[in-house]
Formats: C-alpha cells, structure tokens, sequence
C-alpha cells in the first residue's frame, strides 16, 4: 500500500482526516517516548553511529549509509553496518554474505549495503553491534534505529527527504511521522538533508527547526554506467519508500517511461508479478528498469532481463559532519 496522500498535505492545513486520527498519534507519540525513557542505552566498546529519521519509510537511509561508510574508511576507520534486517527471515546476529545469502535472509537494504562495508543483520540490534566489535569493527553504523532504545548513540544523524519534508507534520496515523519534528530533533546531532538545491532551500523555509542541528546537504546522482537513456521507451517499477524519486530521476536522465509502477516499500517481487511487468513491457517495446534495492530482490533467472539504475549521494563538504563525528571520538 502506498502512503495516504493527507499525509503529505502542507502542515497548516492537514485536512480532516488527519485531525480526526490526531488522538490516536497522540496515543502513538506517548507511547514510542516512554519506550524511549526505559531504555536500556547498552554500549559496544566502539561509537556507534547512527543514521535514522523522523518519517516513516524511505528518506535516503540507505545510499547515506553507504557513502558514511566509505567515508570512515577513507579515514582508516573499520566501519561495520548494524540493521535490523527488515523482511529478512534470520533472527542473527549473522553478517550478510552477498554469495550466500538473499533478501529474504537478511532484507534488501543489508544485501545491498553488504557490497560496501561489512553488514550484519540481528533483530536485537545491541547483540548485533557487540558481534561486530568482536568480528573487529571499531565503528558501528546503525542503519535506521533512532528510536530504537537498546543501543547506546555516540552520534545520531537524522535524514531528511528534502522534497517530502516531515509532510503534515503528524505522527502516525494522522501523519507519516515516527516522532514530532522537534522532539527527534532535540536527540538528534546532525541533519543530512538531501534533495535538489531547490528543494533544499524549500525545506528548509518550511521547517526552520531543521537548522539547529548542524546541517550537511547532499544531493542523490546516477552513476555514469554508458547506458544512453535517451534511447528506447522505459517500464520503469520500484519498491522503495518513495518511488517517484526514481522515476523522477530517470526522466531527468531523458528517459522515455512508458509506464512508472510504484510498489509498496520492500514490497516481494513474486512470480505473477513479474510476468505481468515482463508481459506489459514486451507488447509495448519497452526495457524493465528498476532500483538497486529492488535489483538484489529479484529472482536470479529474471536479473538480466531488467536494468538497473545505480545512484550516490553526493556531499559537496563533509565539514560538518566530521566535526559532530570529532566531538564523538569518530576521527582518523
């Protein structure tokens, strides 16, 4: 199912749907604070990075794990990913195998990541961690979990989708949001906000509380791979939490999309599913095309027949943020 549009309505004017579920948001943001203040907050023996968000579903998480990731290694750290492994059927801890194990092991976002820094995956995310440090790492980065109350935080780095923003500005259900705005932010030691520069500046002038947290802006880019885009009609299909950005991206990009098929966030790539993509696709001469995330969900035999569209993300100056991750003792 894909987000009830009240959820992106301007904060000003929610809408009635949303006033109506407001008690029960206020049910659900008690609840998830009070969790918060019987944590258990357990260290690892090494930082713990953590990069989350305020929003329900995708703000960016997983490229900005991946381009932390190779930062600290770039600043002879031995960084190793820590996640939950959402849609992943193994309790852990165990560290994904990108040869051995498939999403439905271990989730598409560590699958993914696991081709970039050492991943493991434990529903108990302090046993998680504890396994890295005893594998050798000697920074933790937690992949979402900022509300998640049984790790300890040297830093937590809040992501925001600069073109969504926090929507209405609800908790769940009335809104899209885990927590209020301000009260994530206030545990929060930097923003990474990414978007395009427009958007950015929008987002910011629509939530000034963004800023008083140190800000890093970053911007999602396609890798140059030499395909010509501007050739051939596109069917393109994505399972992420917000697919218009993908398929946004290709369109800039110059691609012809015959058809745009938002899927549900993790949403399982079964066998009907794709014939009928592959069917549809066919009888209107068009490529399938899809998400890296969505790419290591596929079936290994239907892998070829669809192309994908690797991104990055780009931050212009890393100053900021390596100065919040100096204070925590994160450095070379």
């Amino acid at each position: 199912m894909q987000p009830p549009l009240f959820w992106a309505r301007p904060a000003m004017s929610p809408g009635l749907a949303a006033r109506l579920l407001s008690p029960l948001a206020w049910v659900v943001a008690r609840l998830a604070a009070r969790r918060l203040a019987r944590g258990e907050w357990l260290k690892v023996g090494a930082p713990v990075i953590c990069v989350g968000n305020i929003n329900i579903g995708g703000t960016g998480k997983t490229p900005a794990v991946i381009a932390l990731a190779a930062r600290l290694k770039a600043l002879g750290r031995n960084p190793a990913v820590v996640s939950r492994g959402y849609g992943g059927r193994l309790a852990g801890p165990v560290q994904v195998r990108e040869r051995q194990h498939k999403a439905a092991d271990v989730g598409d976002e560590p699958l993914l990541i696991a081709a970039f820094c050492e991943t493991w995956v434990a529903k108990d995310r302090a046993a998680g961690a504890r396994a890295a440090v005893a594998a050798g790492a000697d920074v933790i980065l937690l992949d979402d979990g900022f509300q998640n109350p049984g790790l300890h935080k040297d830093v937590s780095i809040v992501v925001v989708d600069a073109v969504a923003g926090f929507g209405n500005g609800r908790v769940f259900p009335a809104g899209g949001l885990r927590e209020a705005p301000g009260v994530g932010l206030a545990r929060a030691d930097a923003v990474l906000l990414i978007g395009p520069e427009r958007a950015r500046r929008a987002c910011l002038e629509a939530w000034p509380m963004l800023a008083s947290r140190p800000l890093i802006e970053a911007e999602l880019q396609p890798l140059e791979t030499g395909m010509d885009w501007t050739s051939g009609r596109f069917l393109a299909f994505a399972g992420i939490g917000r697919p218009e950005k993908f398929f946004a991206t290709l369109r800039g990009l110059g691609a012809d999309l015959f058809r745009c098929e938002a899927l549900s966030d993790h949403q399982e790539l079964t066998a009907p599913l794709l014939r009928r993509l592959e069917t549809d696709a066919f009888f209107n001469g068009a490529q399938l095309v899809t998400t890296e995330k969505d790419a290591v969900r596929l079936p290994e035999d239907f892998r070829l027949k669809v192309i994908t569209l690797p991104v990055r993300l780009q931050i212009a100056d890393w100053t900021a943020l390596e100065a919040v991750l100096a204070e925590a003792g994160v450095s070379a």
